[in-house]
């Protein structure tokens, strides 16, 4: 699409009353980040209240009309998604205004390829529209999803703001509390109550404002009684909240309760016995069964979920080991999920792999066509596998001609387990019943014998890949190389999930290619890069860190290195800058490396903390070179086997990004404007 072009949606699919927008962008550096956020306007163009105004503060509507879904990694970058089901947007909403902002001093001229697509219900791709040379704006307006004769279109707008996320919402009638007035509001909410000031008779001046005058006995007399007022009622109102485009920070996870338990061989009951699991089939029944009734049990848990796939908001049912005809053999789909949304129904089928089993091409090809035939939306396969970008786990064929389309979407136990971490440590579900029930899905997902860990093996190229590295036999073009690169960014994926479970934040892998490289094309580089080089590395972007963490792995050393750069502050001097690095390091391990980065290619001044901490001094350059940043690193030996033992590599690679971060990066300044270089003598000449 062009700027200011649109298209109505019905005239490219018969499947829009769900679809899918997704805002797209990448970054030469591999750091840039910005957060989606729609409004809701009326036929004045101006939101109705605030409440018709959805960020990052207030992701999802209450008749889930709109969901702020996850970012998801792209090849060159990230695509943050947006969920709409127009069947029940309001009628009285005339326009869907859907844009971007980035926070802080960053604008969307740091990014490239700025795009946003729009899907229907099934997946495919209806439209795309480029905003080409954003400039110095903070918030971009990148289309518009409106009404007319009944229809919904959508229009390309591309149409930047200055004022950032908040002068953008303030334009639509959006009443926003900017942070200087939450800091005010905070501090008056734990104050004391304030008592008028006593009038010269040392009475209070007079009422407090919601007190009610004494009325007058005759017309008491002469009233009609009227009900008792609640304490509700009585109570002074408080107006409703003004929306905040501050952040808000995740609430760190309170500590559990001691135990009763006399001693820790006391084990304590669960809703989820693990016990009695002997196959991998009595596993995946067990499984399927325990997570769809979670779902059920904790809306805000099975929405958050099947927002992803297209699924609308409303009341979902889930079944099991249902028998579907296909052909002289019915077939048991693991599971089923529907969902009623005003009189429709949308159901999906669902199959389950646990431990190291694959799914089966064969099984997902038979429930498209039953999905197909039957009028179902979709086919869920879950697994311990991570799906690549580009990469389907199973190849089925879709016979475009049919009118009916069938959506196939995958989902990996570590994402469950992530989404579950991040509701019970830092969301929250409304009730203490509901947060035990996802404790014990967690409880269950994590138990060794569940076989829902998650990515858990390297595959059967990583052992020798791994001796050719050593042996200097390994040839660019092995196809051995291509499937380790494949492992490595399955488990980089699953570390970005339980890192941000954890933390409740985003963590995302950040990547650094060219603009237009196809997922093939940039594992082919990668695996010529492995065979050449011994190292696998990948970056990872954590909201509200100072930098990348970047991890690599060396085979040919057997080590794990992970590090980040910080960026040199723009003011003080550069002895201060180091004193104060050694002091926010103070309970850091010793054996952390310090580096200094100057301008150019020379290398700067390096040494573990334990020698830095009494002559911080000794990270200066002695001939005076500028500093650019600081570059912290931290080695661990890496396991060698290709499972997720203790001695396996995936367990050392992941107990080495969280040894990191939670010893390091926690300790740091969040954020930074990259410092900007000092002119030179010759550019002053000219």
């Amino acid at each position: 699409m062009t700027k200011g072009s649109n298209a109505a949606l019905s005239a490219l699919s018969e499947n829009t009353g769900s679809v899918i927008v997704s805002l797209g962008w990448s970054s030469p550096a591999g750091d840039g980040d910005a957060d989606v956020s729609v409004l809701l306007l009326g036929p004045n163009g101006k939101v109705r209240s605030d409440a018709d105004f959805y960020f990052y503060n207030n992701p999802v509507a209450a008749d889930g009309s709109v969901h702020l879904l996850d970012k998801t990694p792209t090849e060159d970058g990230n695509e943050d998604r947006i969920s709409f089901d127009l069947t029940v947007v309001p009628p009285e909403v005339d326009r869907v205004v859907v844009a971007a902002s980035r926070y802080g001093d960053a604008h969307f001229g740091e990014l490239d390829d700025l795009r946003v697509t729009l899907s229907d219900a099934v997946g495919e791709n209806l439209l795309r529209f480029a905003v080409d040379d954003p400039g110095k704006v903070s918030a971009i307006i990148f289309g518009e999803l409106y009404r007319r004769e009944g229809q919904w279109k959508f229009r390309a707008v591309g149409q930047g703001y200055a004022a950032g996320l908040a002068g953008l919402a303030t334009d639509f009638g959006v009443d926003i509390d900017d942070e200087a007035e939450a800091a005010d509001e905070d501090a008056a909410g734990t104050a004391p109550a304030a008592t008028p000031e006593p009038a010269g008779n040392g009475e209070p001046a007079g009422p407090p404002s919601h007190s009610v005058p004494e009325p007058d006995p005759a017309e008491t007399l002469n009233a009609v009684p009227a009900p008792r007022r609640t304490a509700d009622e009585t109570r002074p109102r408080r107006p409703a909240a003004r929306p905040r485009t501050a952040k808000k920070r995740a609430a760190p996870p309170s500590a559990p309760q001691k135990s009763l338990g006399e001693n820790d061989s006391w084990r304590p009951a669960r809703l989820f016995p693990l016990s009695a699991l002997k196959s991998d089939r009595d596993r995946e029944m067990r499984a399927t069964s325990v997570l769809l009734s979670v779902m059920t049990q904790v809306p805000r848990f099975g929405r958050r979920l099947t927002a992803a796939f297209g699924a609308p908001s409303g009341r979902m049912e889930t079944f099991t080991e249902v028998s579907l005809p296909h052909g002289d053999t019915p077939r048991r789909p693991d599971g089923v999920i529907r969902i009623e949304r005003a009189g429709k129904l949308w159901t999906a089928l669902v199959e389950t792999k646990t431990n190291g089993n694959a799914l089966k091409a064969d099984q997902v090809q038979a429930y498209m066509d039953i999905a197909a035939r039957r009028g179902y939306e979709a086919v869920i396969t879950l697994s311990n596998d991570v799906a690549l970008e580009g990469t389907p786990l199973v190849d089925v064929r879709i016979d475009r001609r049919r009118k009916h389309q069938v959506a196939l979407w995958h989902l990996s136990w570590a994402e469950v387990a992530h989404q579950a971490q991040l509701l019970i440590r830092h969301e929250g579900v409304g009730n203490a019943a509901r947060t035990w029930l996802l404790q014990e899905l967690l409880h269950y997902l994590q138990h060794e014998n569940s076989g829902c860990h998650g990515f858990q093996n390297m595959g059967s190229s990583w052992v020798p890949v791994r001796n050719g590295i050593n042996d200097e036999t390994l040839c660019q073009g092995d196809p051995r190389a291509l499937e380790v690169v494949e492992s490595w960014e399955r488990l980089i994926r699953q570390v970005c999930l339980r890192l941000g479970g954890e933390l409740g934040q985003k963590v995302l892998p950040a990547q650094r290619v060219r603009r237009g490289t196809d997922h093939g094309t940039r594992r082919i580089q990668l695996a010529d890069q492995l065979c050449l080089e011994g190292r696998l590395q990948a970056q990872l972007r954590v909201e509200e860190a100072p930098g990348l963490l970047t991890v690599g792995a060396d085979l040919r050393t057997g080590r794990l290195r992970t590090s980040v750069e910080i960026p040199a502050p723009e003011q003080g001097y550069p002895l201060s800058w180091a004193k104060r690095l050694v002091r926010r390091l103070a309970e850091a391990p010793a054996d952390l490396h310090v580096e200094t980065l100057v301008e150019g290619d020379a290398l700067g001044p390096r040494g573990t903390l334990e020698r830095l901490r009494p002559e911080p001094a000794d990270l200066l350059p002695k001939n005076g070179t500028q500093i650019t940043g600081f570059r912290l690193s931290l080695l661990k030996g890496m396991g060698s086997t290709r499972g997720n033992t203790e001695s396996g590599f995936i367990r050392s690679v992941d107990d080495a990004v969280h040894r990191f971060y939670t010893s390091v990066v926690v300790h740091l300044d969040g954020p930074v404007a990259r410092r900007t270089p000092l002119p030179s003598k010759s550019d002053v000449a000219r």
